[in-house]
C-alpha cells in the first residue's frame, strides 16, 4: 500500500496588499524535535512611527498565523479579512494562541526573525495564512491583540527541500 508522505517543511510567500504594496517576503516552517522552527525574511516594511494622539503606532508589526489560507484583498481599506482570525486550535485566550508570533521590527524596512515553537507541527498549518499587521500585538486584548490593519498575507504551502526522503509519494 502506498502511503503519502507528510510535509516536514512549509513556506508562505508574503505579499503586501493595498496598504503596503512594497512588502514582500518568505516565511519558512521546519519540523524539529518537539515542535517547529520558524524563519521569516521580510522586506519593504513601513518604518516605525510612534502613536500620537488618537493615532496608533506603525510597527513593530504584529505577525500571526490566521485560520484560513485566503489572501484575497477584499476591502482595500481593511484587506485580507478572508484569512479569518488568529489560528487558535486550543481555544486559548489571546496571547496564548498557537498562531501568535513575536512582532517584526523594521530595520530600514527589513525584518528577520528566527524562533522555535512547540505549539504546532508543519502538517497542522498547511493551508492557513501568515499575516503581517500594521501595529504591534499587545498579546492581551481579546480576541486578537489590537494589532491593527492587515498589511501583507501569504498562504502556507508544503515545501519539499529536495532530498528523496522529503519528496511526496
Amino acid at each position: 500500500m502506498h502511503k503519502e508522505k507528510l510535509p516536514r517543511a512549509a513556506l508562505a510567500i508574503i505579499e503586501g496588499g493595498p496598504l503596503a504594496p512594497q512588502i514582500s517576503g518568505k516565511v519558512f516552517f521546519y519540523d524539529a524535535p518537539q515542535g517547529t522552527w520558524v524563519y521569516a525574511m521580510v522586506d519593504g516594511l513601513p518604518e516605525y512611527r510612534p502613536g500620537r494622539g488618537n493615532l496608533s503606532p506603525v510597527g513593530p508589526h504584529g505577525f500571526h498565523i490566521h485560520e484560513f489560507g485566503a489572501c484575497a484583498v477584499g476591502d482595500p481599506h481593511n484587506p485580507f479579512q478572508a484569512a479569518g482570525g488568529h489560528w487558535n486550535p486550543d481555544n486559548q485566550p489571546h496571547g496564548n494562541h498557537a498562531g501568535d508570533f513575536p512582532v517584526l521590527f523594521s530595520n530600514a524596512g527589513i525584518a528577520r526573525l528566527y524562533f522555535f515553537t512547540n505549539r504546532f507541527r508543519v502538517r497542522e498549518i498547511i493551508g492557513r495564512a501568515g499575516v503581517i499587521h500594521e501595529n504591534p500585538d499587545d498579546y492581551r486584548t481579546q480576541p486578537a491583540g489590537n494589532s491593527g490593519r492587515r498589511l501583507a498575507c501569504g498562504v502556507i504551502r508544503p515545501f519539499f527541500m529536495g532530498g528523496p526522503e522529503d519528496q511526496p509519494g
